[in-house]
């Protein structure tokens, strides 16, 4: 099937989505201190709230940058090299300030399995730096001229909101430790903050080179 990845596209996606999953940032602090905070069917309730917000992603930039594509190609080239270029931003950001977890501690009072919900879709929807990565960073494994581009596009996508399910789930299940461990091992949270730049530096590279 022409819109399906190749395996070497999608171990390369895979990795660096690994990556991005497991640097803390506002979805994680949200589920995981959800899940600490009011127990873990809240922190699932929150989690699948964030989850809805990366499909709202995955559907605008499918279709809007396959419309792109159709209309322009050089537009289109010229999206992936400035994905690169902030790419390259995200890892020296990465290495320079490190990630940021520090959900509260403590049990606070039931909220409605709704309500947690939307706040999680709001929290993923209404982050400019999740739309924007999604907009810079699903372009770098489709080409230009390429007929299944839409459903590469949209394959990635759902594979990115399959694999984040799948690592976060023990995170969520695992909540309390989970935020202990980062806590007090300052070292392993430096050492993520690398994995994440690397990664993504890696990326932006690859991606720069192969235009030279």
């Amino acid at each position: 099937m022409e819109f399906l990845p190749t395996a070497g596209v999608l171990a390369a996606y895979t990795l660096a989505v690994l990556a991005l999953n497991y640097t803390p940032g506002p979805d994680m602090a949200m589920f995981v201190g959800t899940a600490i905070t009011r127990g873990r069917r809240a922190g699932f309730a929150a989690f699948f709230g964030t989850s809805t917000g990366i499909l709202v992603h995955t559907l605008l930039v499918t279709f809007g940058l396959s419309a792109l594509l159709a209309a322009s190609p050089v537009a289109f080239d010229v999206l992936k090299v400035v994905g690169a270029l902030y790419l390259l931003y995200l890892a020296v950001g990465a290495v320079r300030h490190g990630s940021h977890f520090s959900p509260d501690d403590g049990l606070l009072p039931p909220e409605p399995a709704l309500r947690l919900y939307l706040k999680g879709l709001a929290i993923n929807v209404l982050n400019p730096k999740v739309a924007l990565f999604f907009l810079t960073f699903l372009p770098q494994f489709v080409e230009p001229g390429d007929p299944a581009a839409r459903g590469k596009l949209l394959v990635l996508g759902l594979w990115f909101l399959g694999v984040s399910t799948l690592s976060m789930l023990p995170l969520i299940l695992g909540a309390s430790g989970v935020a202990a461990f980062l806590k007090t091992r300052p070292r392993v949270m430096r050492g993520i903050d690398y994995v994440f730049a690397s990664v993504m530096g890696a990326f932006a590279v690859r991606l720069v080179t192969a235009r030279l």
